[in-house]
This record gives C-alpha cells, sequence and structure tokens, in this order.
C-alpha cells in the first residue's frame, strides 16, 4: 500500500537523503517502498530546535532520517539525562520514546517526542511570568535567606 503525501505549493518534503519542494500547484504523492520521510511541518533544525524537549527530537530525527541510532545514542542520553534532571516528570515519555528506539520503531520514536515537546510547552506556560525560578520570599540584595 503506498502513502499519499498531499504537498501545498512550495512546501518540502524529505524522502530518504532528499529534499523535495513542490511547484507552485498542490501535488499528490504516492509513495512506495521503504525510506525515511518527513513533511516541512515536522522538521526541525538546529536553529528551531531552542528547547530541551526540541532538542531531543532533533536527535531523533536525525537518527530516523539515517536510520541509525549508534551515531547519535550518546548525546540523544546526555539530552535525555539533563531533561529528566530538570523535570523528573517528564520519564514517562522519554521511557515512551526510548522504548520506540530500541524496538527500532523510530518513526514512532518522532511521535513520542511531539508528546514530550508539547508537555514540555505545556509546563512552561503554567510557570508564573517574572519568577525566574526563584521561590517566592527568596533571598534578596545578595543576602543569603
Amino acid at each position: 500500500m503506498s502513502l499519499k503525501v498531499e504537498l501545498k505549493p512550495g512546501e518540502r518534503l524529505i524522502i530518504g537523503g532528499c529534499i523535495i519542494t513542490n511547484s507552485d500547484q498542490r501535488t499528490r504523492l504516492f509513495i512506495d517502498g521503504k525510506a525515511p520521510i518527513l513533511r516541512e511541518k515536522d522538521i526541525l533544525t538546529i536553529a528551531t530546535a531552542d528547547t530541551p524537549a526540541k532538542r531531543i527530537y532533533l536527535a531523533v530525527q536525525l537518527m530516523y532520517l539515517a536510520d541509525d541510532t549508534t551515531g547519535l545514542t550518546e548525546e540523544y542520553f546526555r539530552l535525555v539525562n539533563e531533561i529528566i534532571q530538570a523535570a523528573p516528570s517528564m520519564i514517562t515519555l522519554i521511557n515512551a520514546i526510548n522504548n520506540e528506539i530500541l524496538t527500532g520503531a523510530l518513526y514512532k520514536a518522532l511521535k513520542a517526542a511531539r508528546k514530550l515537546i508539547q508537555y514540555e510547552q505545556d509546563l512552561l506556560a503554567n510557570v508564573p511570568s517574572g519568577s525566574a525560578g526563584l521561590p517566592a520570599g527568596g533571598p534578596q540584595n545578595g543576602s543569603p535567606a
């Protein structure tokens, strides 16, 4: 069964190691075979990976596109350890990503990493503005508490 992909005018798509850019018309493609495929909306770049969860997604994305985890495993686990230390509540989502990577389901790992990004955004949305991570009534003017 073919994968059907519809591209908007000017939309890009990665298939394997190739970037395909659509012309000025809507296009429908039917793709057969086994190659990593990512739509433009699912692609993160180094510049757009500006949060810890997005950097994890980027590492998984690179694993998926290369169809290889060996070169990126060390960096991935470094990022995972950092995010778990900062937000231990993310461990369940991280475990879901890890399980998909271990079973070789890298596209599913990307989908799980999307959930991590959403969770991170939800956490950040609930941080009171101007708190800067300090508890109310904390040290002021450089004096110890």
